[in-house]
C-alpha cells in the first residue's frame, strides 16, 4: 500500500474515531436527561393517582345542596305514570282567521332564470295588524217634500231614525257606546275621550258635548240600573262597602253592593251620609246575608251578618307587632286566627257536610270563640280589649260560612269591586255636580255589571241603546 492511501485511512479512521465519541457523549446527556424525566414522570403520576382517587371519593359521596337551597324530599309514595294533559292543552297558539292572504312566488329562477313551473305552499306568517283608522261618518238626511196638486198641500215623509240617534241629538249610538265604553271602562278623561276622536276619527267634540252624552246615555240605561237594584235587593247574598268622595267640593261617600255568579250585579250609590240609615234605605227589603267589614252602620240592617275575616285577620296582625313583646298578647291572637284555620280546614275536608254537621261545628267554634273573648273583653286596659269585644259583639256573624254553603268569609268581592271607582277619585277628585254623580255611578253600575258577567261593555251599551231608541215613541 501507498503512503497517500495509508495516510487517507488513517485520517478517516481518526475522523470516525472522534465521530463516535461525541455520539457516545450525546447518549450518555440523553440518558441523564431520560432518568431525570423518569423521575418527574413517576412523581406526576402519584399526584395523577392521588387525584383519581379523590374525585372518585367526591363521586361516590352524597352531593349537598347549598345552605340556601332548600333539598327535595322523596315521596313515601313511588311515583305513578305521570298524568298527561287533556287534549286542548296540547295545541300551540291559535290562529286567528285570515281576513287577507298575499301570495309571494317566483316566477324565474333566482340561479339560472329558468322559468318556474308547479306550486305548494312552503310556509305561512300570520301578521296581525289594525286597518288605517276609520273616519267618522257624517250623514245628512234630507226630507224632501213635495206638492199634492189634490190636496192642494206640501207632503214629506216621516224622519225615521229609531236605533240610530239619541233623541233629538246629532250623535248616533255606536258613538255614543264608545265615549260611554272609554268613560266607565277605560276611565279616560273627557279631554283624552276629545283627544282620541279627533286624532283617530276625526271628529271635534266640546267637553261640554262629551258630558252631556254622558248624561244622555246614562238616562237612556237608567231602567237597567233600576233592575239592578231590585235583583240586588233580592239576592241570597250580598256584599257591601263604602269609600269616600267628593261631589261639588263637599265629602261624601259611595256605597257598594255587589252580589256574585252568573247573575252578578254592581251597584253603587252616592250620599253625603255614611249612617245606616243609608245602608238601610239602598237594601230595602234585604232577607238575605249581608257580608261587610265591622262599621258599626251595618249593625241596624236588617238581615243576617257575614263579618269579613279578612279584615279581622289584618287587625290581629297589627295587634301581634304592636306587642310582639307580650307573649300573652301573641299567644291569644294565635289562638283566634286558629279557629278561622280550623273553620276553612274542616269545609276542605268535609265537602257535602250535612246540616248536623254543619251546625254541630258552627255551635263548637262560636263556644270556642266566645271563651277567648271573655278572657279580656271585660279588661279595658289590656292589649287585646278591642278586639276581644268585638269578637263579642259579633260572635254570631263570624261563622256564619260553615252554616251556609258557599257563603264566602270575607268581603273582598266589593273591595275589588269598589277598586276602579277609587282610582277614578284619586285621579279626578270626584264629580262637580249632583247631574255628573248619578251619570258616573249610573254607568258605573251597568258597565261593571256587564265585566262581571263576561260581556263586552261597548257591545252591551250599543245594543241597549239601538234597542231603547227603536222601541222609543217618534
Amino acid at each position: 500500500m501507498r503512503t497517500d492511501e495509508v495516510r487517507v485511512v488513517v485520517a478517516e479512521n481518526e475522523r470516525l474515531r472522534a465521530e463516535v465519541c461525541a455520539l457516545r457523549q450525546a447518549n450518555a446527556a440523553l440518558r441523564q436527561a431520560n432518568a431525570e424525566l423518569q423521575e418527574q414522570v413517576d412523581v406526576l403520576g402519584g399526584d395523577l393517582q392521588a387525584a383519581l382517587a379523590r374525585v372518585a371519593e367526591l363521586e361516590r359521596r352524597k352531593a349537598q345542596p347549598p345552605s340556601f337551597v332548600k333539598p327535595n324530599r322523596r315521596s313515601a309514595k313511588p311515583k305513578g305514570v305521570r298524568k298527561k294533559r287533556a287534549a286542548e292543552h296540547n295545541t300551540s297558539r291559535k290562529r286567528m282567521a285570515a281576513t287577507r292572504v298575499e301570495r309571494h312566488a317566483l316566477e324565474r329562477c333566482p340561479v339560472c332564470h329558468y322559468g318556474l313551473s308547479g306550486e305548494s305552499v312552503a310556509y305561512t306568517r300570520e301578521v296581525i295588524e289594525l286597518p288605517p283608522p276609520q273616519p267618522v261618518e257624517v250623514i245628512e238626511h234630507q226630507v224632501i217634500k213635495r206638492w199634492c196638486p189634490c190636496c192642494e198641500r206640501w207632503r214629506s215623509p216621516r224622519l225615521e231614525l229609531q236605533g240610530q240617534v239619541l233623541g233629538q241629538g246629532r250623535i248616533g249610538v255606536r258613538l255614543a257606546s264608545l265615549v260611554s265604553y272609554l268613560r266607565t271602562t277605560l276611565r279616560l278623561p273627557v279631554r283624552a275621550i276629545q283627544n282620541y276622536l279627533a286624532t283617530l276619527h276625526g271628529v271635534q267634540l266640546s267637553v261640554g258635548e262629551i258630558v252631556e252624552l254622558t248624561h244622555g246615555v246614562r238616562r237612556a240605561l237608567q231602567p237597567q240600573a233600576d233592575a239592578l237594584k231590585a235583583a240586588m235587593q233580592s239576592s241570597l247574598v250580598v256584599h257591601g262597602d263604602e269609600t269616600g268622595w267628593r261631589e261639588e267640593g263637599r265629602n261624601g261617600y259611595v256605597w257598594a253592593f255587589v252580589t256574585a255568579g252568573p247573575a252578578a250585579v254592581r251597584y253603587f250609590e252616592f250620599d253625603f251620609s255614611r249612617s245606616h240609615l243609608v245602608a238601610q234605605r239602598i237594601l230595602g227589603d234585604f232577607r238575605g246575608w249581608l257580608v261587610t267589614d265591622f262599621y258599626a252602620a251595618y249593625n241596624l240592617v236588617r238581615g243576617r251578618h257575614q263579618r269579613c275575616w279578612s279584615h279581622l285577620l289584618r287587625d290581629l296582625h297589627t295587634l301581634k307587632e304592636e306587642q310582639a313583646e307580650q307573649a300573652e298578647v301573641l299567644t291569644w291572637a294565635s289562638a283566634v286566627r286558629a279557629l278561622y284555620a280550623e273553620a276553612q280546614a274542616w269545609l276542605a275536608t268535609h265537602p257535602l257536610p250535612t246540616w248536623m254537621e254543619r251546625e254541630a261545628t258552627y255551635t263548637d267554634l262560636v263556644r270556642r270563640l266566645c271563651c277567648l273573648g271573655e278572657q279580656y273583653a271585660f279588661t279595658p286596659t289590656h292589649p287585646c280589649y278591642a278586639l276581644a269585644k268585638r269578637v263579642l259583639r259579633h260572635q254570631d256573624e263570624l261563622f256564619q260560612f260553615v252554616l251556609i254553603p258557599g257563603l264566602p268569609a270575607d268581603n273582598n268581592l266589593a273591595e275589588r269591586s269598589l277598586r276602579p271607582l277609587v282610582v277614578i277619585r284619586k285621579i279626578s277628585g270626584g264629580t262637580r255636580s249632583p247631574a255628573g254623580t248619578r251619570t258616573r255611578l249610573t254607568l258605573a253600575s251597568v258597565f261593571h255589571t256587564w265585566v262581571a258577567r263576561n260581556l263586552n261593555p261597548f257591545l252591551e251599551c250599543l245594543a241597549a241603546l239601538q234597542h231603547l231608541t227603536a222601541t222609543a215613541p217618534p
